[in-house]
């Protein structure tokens, strides 16, 4: 095995825990929540991107690469800090099948994976984590699952969690990925999210988010560890004639028949609801379809 094959197989090791052809597969791991899987922690990096895999081209499961303007158009501000878009979604967001870009190693064997660790200093640094936070980082867990994609590939996404919850959610996206449930991108919310001008066309599956409740100043359940936004884009928040993300105001139709569409009995809300969450799909003045959390607020 030359050098480069060899250190491609001892950073797919450490990963999965194995051993390469090369030798051992790393150093000691980390120490996990009580009943989680034990696994070497992540490499330590800036970010997710530092292992970014190439742009793919090709459509897959229906499935196409994402617009080249996707995230570069800012729109106006209202008075409530949210954009102004009163168009339809465009067409090539309607339904929206696009393909993921691994931003962490996918599961070499396409099959799923969890785990769960203390959260790394370089991880909590990315997050939006700080001391104002109503949560402790010692309460906090780094978790990584496999997910399948809008292109019906298996890939590998990252959450911070509440550490009381850690093993619960492991459950839930074991469930998502044996149902084939699509989601286009999961990755930790950083402090640039947060204060980046609206595009209105974001995606991410997300957790952990210190953040007050939209238009209130008491904290959000994301702002514990303890709620999910799953496929924000597929499910958007609708308040009056407020749709978050903005361009996805042809999602408000709950009657389609798009994928990653999240409905009363679909395999979200069942998973869900097996550990006890509740769904913003079932709120009365408003629907935050993408929500769920431990309170169900």
């Amino acid at each position: 095995m030359n050098r480069s094959r060899c250190a491609v197989a001892v950073a797919l090791a450490v990963l999965v825990g194995t051993t390469s052809a090369c030798g051992s597969a790393g150093s000691a791991p980390s120490t996990p929540s009580s009943g989680a899987t034990t696994t070497p922690a992540l490499p330590s990096s800036t970010g997710p991107s530092a292992v970014t895999t190439p742009s793919p081209t090709p459509a897959l499961n229906g499935a196409t690469p994402a617009p080249s303007w996707l995230g570069t158009r800012v729109l106006k501000t209202g008075s409530s800090g949210f954009g102004i878009w009163t168009g339809r979604t465009p067409k090539s967001l309607a339904p929206r099948r696009i393909i993921t870009v691994d931003l962490l190693p996918p599961p070499a064997d396409g099959r799923f994976h969890a785990h769960v660790v203390k959260v790394p200093a370089d991880v909590l640094a990315r997050s939006t984590w700080s001391a104002r936070c109503p949560v402790a980082a010692s309460q906090l867990r780094y978790v990584t699952v496999s997910f399948r994609g809008f292109d019906g590939r298996a890939h590998t996404g990252e959450l911070l969690v509440n550490r009381s919850v850690a093993t619960d959610l492991v459950t839930v996206f074991r469930k998502l990925f044996a149902a084939g449930w699509p989601i286009e991108q999961m990755r930790i919310t950083s402090q640039a999210d947060l204060d980046a001008k609206p595009t209105g066309d974001g995606n991410v599956t997300a957790a952990f988010a210190c953040r007050p409740v939209r238009g209130a100043t008491s904290w959000s359940q994301h702002a514990y560890g303890l709620a999910v936004d799953l496929d924000p884009f597929q499910n958007p928040y609708v308040s009056g004639s407020t749709v978050l993300p903005e361009l996805a105001r042809s999602y408000t139709d709950r009657r389609r028949g798009w994928p990653g569409i999240i409905t009363r009995n679909s395999a979200p809300v069942k998973a869900f609801r097996s550990i006890g969450w509740g769904w913003g799909g079932d709120y009365s003045s408003k629907k935050d379809f993408m929500h769920f959390s431990s309170t169900g607020g």
